[in-house]
């Protein structure tokens, strides 16, 4: 009886104050949840003091204990500012802070003559806020990840004042970005009418399609340099491995990472016909460094396997004309999105719940609908798109195998993983909601070649070693053409259990569960 009699009185109370419980359950219950993981792995870390048998060959003790001891700092790291960003989140809401900065924009836009009918301009003061607030509490985090944790194990290239002026410039051009673009989304959501969302949609799409054009060469260059990959063997190999496997590759840039970090890395970016790779210039230091050492060591030029990697390359990236409808799956997944808001944006309840009984501003909307709504479903979604992931990827490895390019592989993932200091020990639970790629222990016993012998790998693999990054790096395209397309499924699932919410009468209990 007294579970009943609790159940109805929650029944009674009002839908916002409903809504606002379930939001603070659920956040709680994500943090908790992944606490509770972090702690599983965490505990790896304290107890995997030795080198794994399997992998005795191939690691030695020192670099072993270097990586177990920074996934330690970054794990004791990863509790504390989780625990804060919890705790802070928790705390503005509570307290009503979303509603008081609105307020506090709404005071400042009035010392300036703008009144509260001039709410694009508040949101632009809210945002300017919000975004400055963000900057300031997560600073001393920042300085602290940076210069003890990753100045503490090696990979911190970067100066105090250095670290400054670059915060500042990324404050900067991310206000002169996100203010013009928000006041002409909120525009456009205003003067839309009921067809809105399909305006909106569209204009995202468009902006999109510019920033991802001019990012490399107008706003990455303010922060790093960027010059073309010079001529020479390198070049030649990728612009051929592009070209059998018909990728639309227009340029090929090295960005200096060298003076933030030792971290190597490698990325693609682009839309339909103009696609780009960037290098990182670690990775290329530590190409030409590993090849005059395996010339001077055995005497002999580097072996040519130009088209076996491209063969595997083009095997994997095989569905690349299924795979090139990523702009459509994009399009359509941002277009589920605006049209949910649409449905949802008029629930004066939702507003409510939040402090904001008097007036339902349209930015306000996008932020509790996006981020606090839709929570449960991104969580969801977050990790069917991790399994998804890490199947294709032990998919890749295996077609490698069968190519007979398993050696290569497992060479390149061995010293991936050591330059940046990764562990390959995971707890089952914590790598399969977390990691969109596998463990590197769990990759080496699928593709079953702990067995060989290492002296083979510096002068078959070490050689290739810049190349076969470029080939992982590569094999992430397909997975993330892949999961684009579950987002899209996934989200036309949600486009009907929403569209049934907006209704029936009872829309409001449903929300107390946080669904």
């Amino acid at each position: 009886m007294g579970m009943w009699a609790s159940l109805d009185a929650l029944w009674e109370m009002p839908a916002e104050k409903r809504i606002f419980g379930a939001v603070l359950l659920f956040s709680w219950t994500v943090y908790l949840w992944e606490t509770f993981l972090a702690q599983r792995q965490r505990r790896i870390y304290k107890t995997t003091t030795h080198v794994p048998p399997e992998l005795g060959q191939i690691m030695d003790s020192e670099t072993f204990e270097k990586s177990r001891l920074y996934q330690l700092d970054k794990s004791t790291f990863s509790f504390w500012s989780g625990l804060y960003s919890e705790i802070e989140g928790t705390l503005i809401l509570l307290f009503g802070g979303i509603p008081y900065l609105w307020r506090l924009s709404g005071r400042f836009c009035g010392y300036a003559g703008f009144g509260p009918e001039y709410e694009i301009t508040q949101s632009l003061v809210f945002l300017l806020l919000a975004t400055l607030f963000s900057a300031l509490t997560g600073l001393p985090w920042s300085l602290y990840n940076t210069f003890v944790i990753e100045e503490k194990h090696g990979f911190n290239q970067q100066t105090l004042g250095f670290f400054m002026k670059d915060a500042i410039k990324k404050f900067v051009v991310t206000q002169c970005i996100l203010l013009p673009v928000s006041s002409l989304l909120l525009y456009i959501i205003k003067i839309g009418g009921d067809y809105f969302f399909i305006y909106a949609w569209l204009f995202t799409l468009v902006v999109s399609l510019v920033l991802v054009t001019i990012y490399a060469d107008y706003i990455a260059p303010l922060f790093d340099k960027f010059t073309p990959l010079p001529e020479g063997k390198l070049k030649e190999e990728i612009e051929v491995m592009a070209k059998s496997i018909d990728f639309p590759l227009t340029k090929v840039y090295v960005v200096e990472g060298s003076k933030r970090s030792s971290h190597s890395n490698a990325y693609f970016y682009g839309f339909f016909k103009n696609k780009r790779i960037v290098l990182f210039d670690t990775l290329l230091e530590e190409y030409s460094v590993l090849n005059k050492d395996i010339q001077e060591d055995s005497g002999m030029e580097p072996r040519n396997e130009e088209e076996g990697n491209s063969e595997e390359i083009k095997a994997k990236v095989k569905n690349k004309k299924q795979g090139c409808k990523n702009e459509e799956v994009l399009a359509m997944n941002s277009f589920l999105c605006f049209f949910l808001f649409a449905v949802l944006i008029g629930r004066k309840e939702l507003f409510a719940a939040f402090g904001f009984y008097d007036s339902q501003p349209t930015l306000i909307g996008l932020l509790i609908i996006f981020q606090f709504i839709f929570s449960p479903y991104n969580e969801v979604l977050s990790f069917c798109l991790t399994v998804l992931s890490r199947r294709f990827e032990f998919q890749a490895d295996a077609f490698a195998k069968k190519l007979g390019k398993a050696k290569d592989l497992y060479s390149a993932l061995i010293k991936l993983n050591k330059d940046n200091l990764g562990f390959p020990v995971s707890d089952w639970l914590f790598s399969m909601w977390h990691y969109s790629h596998p463990p590197l222990l769990e990759r080496l016993q699928a593709l079953k070649i702990l067995e060989m012998q290492m002296f083979t790998l510096k002068t078959n693999v070490m050689k290739d070693f810049q190349f076969l990054k470029l080939y992982v790096s590569l094999l992430h395209i397909s997975v993330h053409f892949l999961n684009e397309n579950l987002v899209c499924a996934y989200s036309c699932h949600s486009l009907i259990m929403l569209t049934f919410w907006a209704v029936i009468p009872k829309w409001d209990r449903l929300c107390a569960f946080g669904i």
